[in-house]
């Protein structure tokens, strides 16, 4: 534990003006970043006295090492400023939005030939219309349900479209009318994208005209006496009435808004936000968020509405999406931030028109903030259920492991390697990592194994530690000249000064080379970072080969245990005895969840390889062509489907590819026992 005092700025060294300050710890790692319209105000409260200070405060000016500011000349350039270093830097004591990627949306094809209707979790896709977010995909699905009796369009994925497409019969749903069997030519291409339009207009809040014109051909038909045509056009208009009822209108006049409410304690809060669009609720989504240090809900609100208006633009820029404006024209907040005229003006770029940020004082707005507010109240309620004992149980199994396996620190950063072949093919490993007890997916990695492939698991641990750790060596002292980094932290590469600021004039500092960042792509390095503990799937020959190969590449501080399977025992190397932990040990389970969680990719690439591998055993047949050629022809073709309605010449012309090697692949395809020349003729 650091002292905040041995790293304390110098008395008036601060300057009192707007700015953006970051804490680093030892490692030169950025761990918080945070804006202020004093620096010298807001800086010096970190370094009273350490018992008055918020936990999560005291956590992190204990780990922190450093503090660097830079000077801004308005609120607006601290607001966005703290926004990209935050996203740059991901830094682990900010506030971290959980869950923001699990929401569902109603997607629409309007990019393919033919339309689909479906549940979409993900990135956002060119071609692609979403509707939502919706808070649970069950509501989505019922709410298709209804309108497809109005709007029969595809939901099928492009395998089921292409099969019943073949076979000449529509699925189920084409035969109980929910959809318009474009598959096997009932409708065309024309008339399909009309009936989705028409679903997309309905689902954009032009109802009206919809209810409306169905309500003039029903009493059409009845005129006419097509009484069976009258009423299937009347239960039409019952499904429409009965989809609108689940978008309740709660603005007459068609506001777009955002309506945004908290419910928080000390340490953690709960964020509800409606989204509100032409004056119906169009979906909702919700977080619950870890408190860095001691917000009221001004300062919530504030960190809230910069962090995620900041990360949707950013989003829609990235997925080239023409999605509209992100940032509707109001958003309701339950109090105003200190910052307020800020947020706003900034909220105004963003969305390339006027954004009023401000509180429902009477009416419908006062009632549906009202509504909000006890849905966060009840989402709080709901997680410190379901939760309970959480954060806790994962900083106990952290200090467990500490005391168990004797560390100098708790393990902050842990890795973990498991193997998986069959009987000694396609051998692969998995590498996952673990921050603070959670696993950190992007960092995962995985290996294909071919030196020590055929000479058992403890030399393929091996030659994963080894790979994995020549990296670490590798990208840490790179374009730094440095040594040898502290475990669990980032390299000690060259970084920004301990101090650092910009002119009033708006003059940038000079570009930093950050640790762990590759200075070409400007993106994090595979293995900048060391873990304080090793993992590895086995028992005491696999902990000793991976301790091993760390002496031998000269790292002594990064402590290496063995995990068996049988019997949950933990091997340290050169230990003959295991360390065995009690079975309701946090540390236990902490551990069997990140072996687990290894186990689980190591075996989904085993899977992945050996298809590949698979698609190329008809080849094998062929006299003169490896693995190498096997593999060159199913790249180039896609599949031994195509490659087997290849002309000669179209093989021949793969790099690599004779005539009589042509030849020999179209004859083995076909069965055949010539040369298959006529085939290319």
């Amino acid at each position: 534990m650091a002292d905040p005092t041995t790293y304390r700025p110098q008395p008036g060294s601060i300057p009192d003006a707007p700015g953006v300050y970051k804490f680093r710890d030892a490692g030169k790692r950025v761990i918080y970043v945070g804006k202020a319209k004093s620096l010298r105000s807001r800086l010096n409260s970190y370094f009273a006295d350490l018992a008055g200070l918020h936990p999560r405060t005291r956590q992190m000016v204990t780990t922190a090492a450093s503090v660097e500011w830079t000077v801004v000349t308005t609120e607006v350039e601290a607001l966005q400023l703290e926004y990209n270093w935050i996203k740059e830097f991901d830094p682990r004591f900010n506030v971290r939005y959980r869950d923001d990627k699990s929401y569902p949306v109603l997607a629409v094809t309007l990019g393919e030939q033919f339309p689909r209707l479906h549940v979409y979790r993900g990135a956002r896709k060119k071609g692609v219309r979403y509707f939502g977010p919706y808070s649970h995909a069950w509501a989505i699905r019922e709410t298709l349900d209804l309108l497809l009796r109005v709007f029969p369009a595809r939901t099928c994925s492009a395998g089921v479209f292409r099969r019943h497409g073949q076979i000449g019969r529509p699925c189920l749903l084409g035969y109980i009318d929910k959809c318009s069997a474009p598959c096997v030519g009932r409708v065309s291409a024309a008339e399909h994208r009309a009936i989705v339009e028409d679903f997309c207009d309905f689902l954009a809040g032009r109802t009206d005209a919809m209810v409306k014109r169905l309500e003039r051909e029903m009493a059409a038909a009845s005129e006419e006496l097509e009484f069976e045509r009258a009423a299937r056009l009347r239960d039409d208009l019952g499904a429409l009435r009965r989809a609108m009822e689940k978008q309740a209108v709660v603005f007459g006049d068609g506001t777009d808004a955002d309506v945004v409410a908290f419910a928080h304690d000390e340490l953690e809060a709960a964020v509800q936000v409606f989204h509100v669009r032409g004056g119906r609720v169009r979906g909702q989504r919700g977080w619950v968020i870890d408190k860095a240090e001691e917000m009221d809900v001004p300062a919530l609100v504030d960190h809230f509405l910069t962090q995620f208006y900041g990360e949707e633009s950013d989003r829609a820029g990235r997925d080239d999406v023409d999605t509209g404006p992100v940032v509707p024209r109001e958003v309701l907040v339950p109090e105003l931030p200190a910052d307020a005229d800020a947020v706003a003006e900034w909220l105004t770029g963003l969305r390339g028109s006027r954004v009023r940020l401000r509180v429902a004082q009477r009416g419908d707005k006062k009632a549906l903030a009202e509504t909000v507010a006890r849905n966060a109240a009840e989402a709080f309620t709901q997680h410190k259920l379901r939760r309970a004992g959480d954060l806790t149980a994962r900083s106990a199994a952290l200090q467990e492991l500490q005391d168990y396996l004797a560390l100098d620190s708790a393990p902050l950063r842990i890795e973990c390697v498991d193997i998986s072949h069959i009987q000694g093919s396609d051998v692969v490993a998995s590498l996952v990592v673990f921050e603070d007890g959670l696993p950190r997916k992007s960092e995962y990695r995985k290996f294909a194994l071919r030196e020590a492939a055929e000479e058992g698991d403890v030399a393929s641990i091996a030659e994963v530690v080894r790979r994995r750790f020549h990296r670490y060596l590798k990208e840490s002292t790179e374009n730094t000249g440095t040594t040898e980094p502290t475990p669990g932290t980032p390299p000690e590469s060259a970084v920004e000064s301990t101090t650092e600021s910009a002119t009033e004039s708006g003059s940038e500092a000079a570009e930093p080379v950050r640790a762990g960042i590759d200075p070409e792509t400007g993106r994090p390095r595979k293995f900048a970072y060391p873990p304080n503990l090793l993992v590895v799937d086995g028992a005491g020959p696999q902990a000793t080969a991976a301790a091993d190969v760390l002496a031998e590449l000269g790292i002594t501080d990064i402590a290496v245990v063995g995990l068996a399977k049988r019997l949950e025992e933990i091997w340290l190397p050169g230990d003959p005895d295991p360390v065995i932990l009690p079975r309701t040990s946090d540390a236990l389970y902490l551990l069997q969840r990140l072996r687990d969680e290894a186990h689980r990719f190591a075996i989904r690439y085993h899977r992945e390889k050996r298809a590949k591998r698979m698609q190329t055993s008809e080849l094998d047949s062929v006299p003169g062509l490896g693995q190498a050629r096997r593999t060159a022809l199913i790249k180039h073709f896609g599949s031994v489907k195509k490659l087997k309605q290849a002309r000669i010449e179209e093989i021949e012309a793969v790099p690599g590819f004779g005539r009589r090697t042509a030849e020999a692949v179209v004859a083995a395809l076909a069965g055949e026992t010539g040369a298959g020349g006529d085939q290319g003729s």
